[in-house]
């Protein structure tokens, strides 16, 4: 039970692009998994849903993966939702089966509810304040 990684990941995938981007360099799955640490299956997995949300394009054969839209205009509030399991999907879902005989079971789902979409909003426009320039700046800081 753990949260999904496929947004990190993607933040991930789309910051190494920028940089080889910059390098005038090609971008491949191969060498994101190799950064990232994952099959390249994984990758490509991601970079499917990526360019779906018009994130990035991808050229057949060698030509590479490339970022659409200029750093500062994609927020890590776009990538998530590029990468979350579907349009409706929140942070936190809730168990299948609370027993609805159980006084916690037949209530704890109505009692959570509105803290967790609480908590969603907040991180939300907390992803929607950054960009995926902020991101590149700080591991240049890092880096440099």
């Amino acid at each position: 039970m753990r949260i999904n990684t496929k947004f990190p990941v993607a933040v991930h995938m789309m910051t190494l692009i920028s940089y080889i981007q910059k390098m005038d360099k090609t971008a491949t799955s191969e060498i994101l998994a190799k950064s990232v640490g994952t099959n390249p299956v994984v990758i490509r997995q991601i970079m499917s849903l990526l360019r779906k949300s018009g994130l990035i394009e991808t050229r057949n054969g060698a030509s590479g993966i490339y970022l659409v839209k200029k750093e500062e205009d994609t927020t890590l509030l776009d990538i998530y939702k590029a990468v979350r399991d579907n349009e409706n999907a929140t942070l936190f879902d809730f168990h299948a089966n609370p027993n609805p005989a159980c006084f916690v079971g037949g209530n704890i789902k109505e009692a959570m509810e509105k803290p967790l979409y609480e908590a969603q909003i907040a991180m939300e426009q907390s992803l929607a304040q950054y960009s995926l320039k902020d991101i590149i700046e700080y591991i240049d800081k890092k880096t440099h």
